[in-house]
C-alpha cells in the first residue's frame, strides 16, 4: 500500500504519539502496580482511590494488555477502544474521589489522535457519508 505524499510524516507523528501513550500507560502507570512490596506512595494512592492493593497486579495486567493491543497494527483499532475504556474507568475513579481528572481523558484523546495519524484510512471510513442507494 503506497501512502500519499506527506502522510509518512503524519504516520511517524502518529507512532510517536502512540508511543508516548504506551510509555505512560505501560511504563509509568502499570509498572507501579507490579512493584512488590508496594511503596508507601502506591499504598496511600490505592487507599485514597478506594482500590484494594491486592487487585493492583490484575489492573496492571489489563492495562498492559490494552497497550500491547494498541501497539500491534492488526489489533490497534480494538486496542484504541480498550485504552479509551480503561482511561474512562480511571477518569471515573478520580472524579469519584474529587481528584484532578483531566489526565486520563487527555491520554485517551492522544491515543485516538495517534491511531488516526497511523491509520487515516480507518478514521476516514468511520466518518464517511453513507453511500446512497438507488431504489
Amino acid at each position: 500500500m503506497e501512502r500519499p505524499a506527506g502522510s509518512r510524516k503524519l504516520a511517524i507523528a502518529g507512532w510517536v504519539l502512540s508511543g508516548l501513550v504506551a510509555l505512560f500507560m505501560g511504563g509509568v502507570s502499570a509498572a507501579g502496580k507490579f512493584i512488590q512490596p508496594p511503596p508507601p506512595a502506591v499504598l496511600e494512592g490505592a487507599q485514597h482511590l478506594g482500590l484494594p492493593i491486592e487487585k493492583y497486579p490484575a489492573i496492571g495486567i489489563v492495562e498492559v494488555a490494552c497497550v500491547i493491543l494498541f501497539l500491534i497494527p492488526r489489533t490497534a483499532f480494538v486496542g484504541a477502544i480498550l485504552v479509551a475504556a480503561y482511561l474512562g474507568g480511571a477518569t471515573a475513579i478520580h472524579v469519584r474521589v474529587s481528584d484532578p481528572w483531566v489526565l486520563p481523558p487527555l491520554f485517551g484523546v492522544l491515543a485516538w489522535v495517534g491511531y488516526g495519524l497511523r491509520r487515516p484510512d480507518v478514521i476516514r471510513t468511520a466518518f464517511a457519508a453513507p453511500a446512497k442507494t438507488s431504489n
